[in-house]
């Protein structure tokens, strides 16, 4: 599921025009530019029931980063534009649940990058 998830956010232009290809699982490589889109599997539940596979659920979280709260609204706005409610490949569906804002903490206030997260809701069954 992980790499389809990333895949379709890497071939939605409305995206990549604001990140290029800074869109990675678990982690934003050390030195690489912002804005940037770092994905997180909250949960991955197998569809196995008694009646045989079924779907598989899970949740995504989607951090948009940027130097200015402005930028990564404008990010997530995209991401969500793309997937809310998206059916394809195989995903039956993806829903967004959540959101929030916020600003990455550190020592160094120059250099704190905005967050704006957003959470998603997938069903999925390999094709």
């Amino acid at each position: 599921m992980e790499e389809e998830f990333r895949a379709f956010l890497l071939a939605t232009s409305t995206i990549t025009s604001q990140v290029g290809d800074r869109i990675n699982f678990g982690t934003q490589p050390q030195g690489h530019l912002f804005p940037a889109i770092v994905l997180n599997t909250v949960s991955d539940i197998d569809g196995a029931h008694m009646n045989g596979g079924g779907p598989s659920e899970g949740r995504v979280q989607v951090d948009c980063y940027a130097a200015t709260y402005g930028a990564a609204k404008l990010v997530s706005r995209a991401v969500r534009s793309a997937l809310h409610l998206y059916r394809g490949g195989g995903f039956l569906l993806i829903k967004q649940i959540s959101a929030n804002d916020s600003r990455e903490g550190g020592t160094n206030e120059a250099e704190r990058p905005y967050r704006s997260r957003i959470d998603f809701k997938t069903i999925w069954r390999p094709e």
